[in-house]
């Protein structure tokens, strides 16, 4: 998921339970109906600097949509904060949009309340085809083995964003490639006040995001093969252990990072107050803060060892936009015209540029603007190195779980109370206990 939604972690933290229990979709005609063919409802979620200017980028797309089809697209941008409430209480109402974004993340889970459409085979051709879209970005869609609960729109990746005047005032010539050069770089960075790398440490998806990541490293990734939590595999505790040291042993993240949820590293980062950033996409969100790019680099989130790629060189999350058409649409085929204009070329390039994220079909990704150096590290990302999260019925809970145990780890450091292997374990085993029985 975008950047900017981390702000509102709290959502995410909302349980699906009673969602997923809830017949939530269907309608009298078995899956959508075409009564409204002239109108359509999109919820679109909130990906630039504000509810306003989103619809400055959107309103002149949809004008083009109701051109060519003759369809009228009703906008409503939603907030990060309101997004996923006003999800599920459509899923249990019955009463939704025709078409809506979702954050990837939430593929699983909303799948699991049988109140997204599925897209078959059939459906995806009618769009032009599975082939289209990139592996990584389907496979945050919903749970292998089944019809994807919707389509990739928008595509981000993690990197690791550096000061290039802070590095060279360090004397450090290039960032760094794995996890112990980015400790003894950031040993280097920290003085005069400065610091070395920001993070969110009360926000429990960027947790929950960079724990997954160490935990793939370690060669785990917290469930079993059948889809059962495991966070207390010793590997699964180093990982967790390996982040949280970060602040409680290395020292490269300061103290009060552990209260931060709020975007307030990607603010420090840009005003030079620390030296290394890790973040989804930040271009947009940098320069929307007065960073000129010019004063910072980009390069791949630091692996074990080694260079990035599949296994245990997975360095990001696939994080980004799906759209998806509610089961209970009463346009059906308008739905997914729309659905089929929003992931065209054309618009792909349009609003990926807009937001500065990847397109997921992959001949749009051929447009120059995705050739910046910012985009190029973030497309090899995507190609050879980034993963999906669980698609588990239960990843909300997941990530609420996960999320929570990792910002009471960093409250301990922050607090100068030990972190040990030990008070790890027991912050996951506490964790484990919160998902819902299998």
């Amino acid at each position: 998921m975008r950047s900017i939604r981390a702000a509102a972690a709290g959502a995410v933290t909302l349980s699906l339970a009673l969602a997923a229990s809830a017949c939530g979709g269907g309608s009298a005609t078995g899956g959508g109906s075409d009564d409204s063919p002239k109108t359509l409802t999109y919820w679109a979620s909130n990906q630039g600097a504000s509810v306003e200017a989103d619809k400055k980028v959107l309103k002149p797309e949809l004008e083009k949509f109701e051109k060519e089809t003759g369809i009228e697209v009703k906008l409503e941008v939603v907030p990060w904060s309101d997004l996923l409430n006003r999800i599920l209480t459509a899923t249990t109402s019955g009463q939704g949009p025709d078409v809506l974004n979702i954050g990837n993340t939430w593929s699983a889970s909303l799948q699991a309340t049988g109140a997204l459409l599925p897209w078959d085979a059939k459906s995806f051709d009618a769009i032009g085809g599975k082939e289209r879209f990139v592996d990584a970005a389907l496979a945050s869609t919903g749970r292998q083995g089944e019809d994807p609960a919707a389509v990739p729109l928008y595509s981000m990746a993690y990197a690791l964003y550096y000061n290039k005047r802070m590095f060279a005032d360090a004397g450090i010539a290039k960032p760094p490639a794995t996890w112990d050069e980015l400790v003894e770089a950031g040993r280097k960075l920290v003085q005069d006040g400065k610091g070395a790398l920001g993070a969110e440490g009360s926000n429990l998806s960027e947790n929950v995001h960079h724990a997954y990541v160490f935990a793939r490293q370690h060669g785990v990734d917290f469930f079993t093969d059948d889809g059962r939590p495991d966070f207390t595999d010793g590997h699964a505790v180093a990982a967790v252990k390996q982040y949280v040291d970060l602040m409680a042993k290395d020292k490269v993240i300061a103290p009060g990072n552990a209260e931060y949820a709020q975007n307030q590293s990607v603010s420090d980062f840009a005003k030079g107050r620390n030296a290394m950033l890790l973040w989804q996409s930040a271009a947009a969100n940098l320069t929307s803060q007065g960073m000129d790019p010019d004063d910072y680099g980009i390069a791949p989130v630091p692996v074990q060892s080694g260079a990035p790629g599949p296994g245990t060189q997975v360095n990001s999350l696939v994080t980004g936009i799906n759209m998806a058409v509610f089961k209970n649409t009463d346009n059906l085929s308008g739905a997914r015209k729309f659905v089929e204009f929003m992931t065209g070329d054309e618009e792909q390039k349009i609003l990926n540029k807009a937001y500065s994220s990847i397109p997921p079909v992959r001949s749009a990704q051929s447009d120059p603007a995705f050739a910046t150096p910012d985009n190029k590290v973030l497309k090899e990302t995507l190609a050879r190195s980034a993963v999906a999260v669980p698609q588990v019925p239960a990843e909300s809970q997941f990530e609420t779980a996960i999320g929570t145990a990792v910002k009471e780890l960093f409250a301990d450091a922050a607090a100068g109370r030990p972190v040990t292997t030990q008070s790890v374990r027991a912050a996951l085993e506490k964790a484990q206990t919160q998902m819902p029985a299998a």
